[in-house]
């Protein structure tokens, strides 16, 4: 009895490592080496270093798409609200020539459109998908009204250092994310509002029965997600030097797709912070190597669908073996 104990214990431990390595790790390795062995030009340092500044602006806005979704909710409207911050963005920059006037001015535009989401949601209680999907067709609509649905172009040179440019040799946009999630790491782990969050998904009468206004953390949770979308604009505008009225539509796609593969679940409110920045890189690798290998955008929205499927697959088998 103590011979096999002592033999199978080494096994067992790996199996319980094993156990705790989520899906949207076997993911990332899996497509790292499908695409170094079959893609040209993949793993060169300078592909791979643009698929991290590519994949910032993705993460600023899934970011606080993880604290929306611990709360059982859902923001469909944040790529188009990351549209039209873009275009407000530019149309103020454009005239003024001043970024701070420009950034306050997208932000206030992304708060208000956050803080109506989390009203709708908190007070009348119109279901997220439902009162998410009303503002994103607002959004878009306002998008193309200001836009008359043309490109805003002519914006300073200069913009375009937010994008292209290096603090200390990093990347402006690389800095930006960092801080992005260091900020969001603190706020969901190191701070009491930080505690409300998953218990909004996961036992809000508990929350109310502590005195805590659940209705006033949840218009919180989505005013955030606004004002990160004005943050995630600056970017989106350096790196196109131009605002566009379809810019970002369907990134609240990838968005969620990012936050779901890095397994946050959509009940209880369990979330997982490094796991969005897994999903996210993850995201960003499979859409460079198929870019690489010239596959319509079309057929990558239903790769990043079918990696989202796959992902939760491998969890959901590793959980039924616990």
């Amino acid at each position: 009895m103590t011979d096999y104990s002592v033999i199978d214990q080494p096994a067992a431990t790996k199996a319980s490592i094993l156990a705790r390595v989520p899906g949207v790790a076997f993911m990332l390795v899996l497509l790292f080496v499908a695409f170094a062995t079959t893609t040209p030009g993949f793993t060169t340092l300078a592909n791979l270093s643009n698929v991290v500044v590519q994949s910032t602006i993705l993460l600023i806005i899934a970011l606080p798409m993880t604290l929306i979704i611990m709360t059982e909710g859902l923001d469909l409207s944040i790529g188009a609200v990351l549209t039209l911050t873009s275009i407000i963005f530019a149309s103020v920059l454009l005239p003024t020539g001043s970024y701070a006037l420009a950034f306050a001015a997208s932000s206030v535009v992304g708060i208000m459109f956050g803080a109506v989401n989390g009203w709708l949601i908190a007070v009348p209680r119109i279901p997220p998908f439902v009162a998410t999907l009303g503002t994103l067709g607002i959004a878009q609509g306002l998008c193309l009204i200001v836009t008359d649905g043309q490109s805003i172009v002519g914006l300073p040179p200069q913009l375009q250092w937010l994008y292209g440019g290096t603090i200390l040799g990093i990347p402006v946009p690389l800095v930006m994310a960092a801080l992005a999630y260091l900020a969001f790491h603190g706020i969901l782990y190191h701070t009491r509002f930080g505690t409300y969050v998953p218990a909004l998904g996961g036992n809000r009468e508990a929350l109310r029965q502590a005195g805590v206004n659940d209705s006033l953390v949840l218009v919180a949770v989505y005013t955030l997600g606004g004002f990160m979308a004005g943050i995630a604009a600056m970017l989106l505008t350096a790196r196109m030097n131009s605002a566009h009225p379809t810019a970002a539509i369907g990134m609240e796609f990838d968005a969620i797709a990012a936050v779901a593969v890095g397994g946050t679940q959509f009940e209880r409110g369990n979330g997982w912070l490094f796991g969005t920045l897994l999903g996210v890189v993850t995201i960003g690798i499979l859409r460079n190597g198929l870019n690489l290998l010239a596959i319509p955008s079309s057929v990558q929205v239903s790769c990043v669908g079918l990696l989202v499927i796959l992902a939760l697959f491998v969890d959901g088998l590793r959980s039924t073996e616990e």
